[in-house]
């Protein structure tokens, strides 16, 4: 007999640990969390093309106001 036969059978997550009103919050970190496992690259690669798009407005911006409009 191994070590770990039937050892995992019965045993659950956070949630055994997690009081009764803190369930709500649980839940939602656990939703975040299976969102991070299914789309996290494609999650990640989206969010950093949208704050490059925005980092790169605001100099622009920024360099506009400093040469055109500051003079």
């Amino acid at each position: 007999m191994s070590a770990t036969d039937g050892t995992t059978e019965n045993v659950g997550g956070f949630e055994a640990f997690v009081p009764e009103p803190l369930m709500p919050i649980w839940n939602r970190f656990q939703a975040v969390q299976r969102f991070r496992e299914t789309y996290g690259e494609t999650y990640t690669n989206v969010l950093e093309g949208i704050v490059a798009v925005i980092l790169t407005s605001g100099f622009l911006y920024w360099l506009f106001l400093f040469l055109i409009a500051g003079g």
